[in-house]
């Protein structure tokens, strides 16, 4: 087995388990800030999924979409999404900690 193929088993494995219990937190919780880091924990396995897709050859790279310096868009979403969610978790946090 190839390196890469391998850490991409692994990033399959890891990602899956962790939007696996972030979908059983989702349904014992409603605070905004967990929710935020659970919709970037499913976002960025999204992300993990389609790359690894493409690296296998069965999803395409260029969709007909600009590129956004030099980027495919699809994946500079993927990229950025969950990034953002989780900012805007922990900017809940530090609001609703400072209120209380």
């Amino acid at each position: 087995m190839q390196p890469d193929m391998l850490l991409h088993c692994i990033k399959l494995v890891l990602g899956g388990i962790a939007a696996f219990l972030a979908i059983l937190l989702w349904s014992k919780t409603r605070e905004a800030p967990w929710v935020a880091v659970i919709a970037g924990t499913v976002t960025a396995y999204a992300g993990i999924v389609y790359n690894v897709l493409i690296v296998f050859g069965i999803a395409v790279e260029k969709i007909g979409l600009p590129a956004i310096a030099g980027i495919n868009p699809i994946t500079l979403l993927f990229t950025v999404i969950p990034q953002l969610f989780f900012i805007a978790a922990f900017i809940i946090a530090l609001i609703t900690r400072k209120r209380g």
